[in-house]
């Protein structure tokens, strides 16, 4: 939500991803979005730095609400109806996520954003993506990072890194890979669910996913 690794929220770069996601809405591709908060808070920095897991984990998720809430409002403003469901309560908010609402909401042509991670400590918002992915029976998980794709090591830090095209879940696990958690990436083996990794800082890559583009890394379940 925020430029390289700046705290807060970006106006620009919201408007930007909002943008893209509005030209995708309306070629009647159904989108739903898990949103980390580590541009306002991140639970495992700050339990490594001596607070409680649980707590530090719980206000981690708070942070997903408020960068949820915060692309709901630039979404709005591109006339896109959308939902923000989350996995803790908070009603006057934003809905509860129930799996029905969350399909038929899709299913009406609304972008849903879902907050509040798994609700559980201990969780990433990685696990929480795979399986709200898994529960709307979507057909693939993008993840937008700010690298091209997958990479040997960081591209950021190492020069040299070599970017790998495509991969299969159990690369990912086997070289351990920075793409999703172990146990996301273990979820989505199960499940079948094919994980595009690309850079969602370049203008139009999200269209150019969606249109089966050759952008990013592509993780999926079979042989390369």
């Amino acid at each position: 939500m925020g430029p390289s690794k700046k705290l807060g929220i970006d106006p620009q770069t919201v408007d930007q991803i909002s943008s893209e996601i509005s030209e995708v809405a309306r070629m009647g591709v159904q989108i739903g979005i898990i949103i980390g908060g580590g541009n306002i808070f991140r639970g495992l920095s700050a339990s490594a730095r001596g607070m409680d897991r649980v707590t530090a984990d719980y206000m981690g998720m708070l942070a997903t609400v408020i960068n949820s809430l915060a692309l709901q409002d630039f979404l709005e403003r591109y006339d896109l109806e959308t939902r923000v469901m989350t996995a803790i309560k908070m009603e006057e908010l934003a809905e509860p996520f129930i799996r029905r609402r969350a399909i038929s909401h899709l299913q009406h042509g609304r972008v849903v954003i879902f907050g509040g991670g798994t609700g559980n400590p201990y969780f990433t918002t990685d696990t929480a993506a795979a399986l709200r992915a898994i529960e709307i029976e979507a057909n693939v998980i993008l993840k937008g990072t700010r690298v091209n794709g997958v990479y040997d090591k960081d591209p950021e830090l190492y020069p040299d890194a070599v970017k790998f095209d495509q991969l299969t879940h159990m690369d990912v696990v086997k070289k351990r890979l920075k793409v999703m958690d172990t146990t996301a990436v273990t979820l989505c083996l199960e499940n079948k669910l094919p994980i595009i990794v690309f850079n969602l800082k370049k203008k139009n890559n999200f269209k150019k996913v969606i249109l089966g583009k050759a952008i990013g890394t592509k993780v999926t379940g079979g042989a390369k």
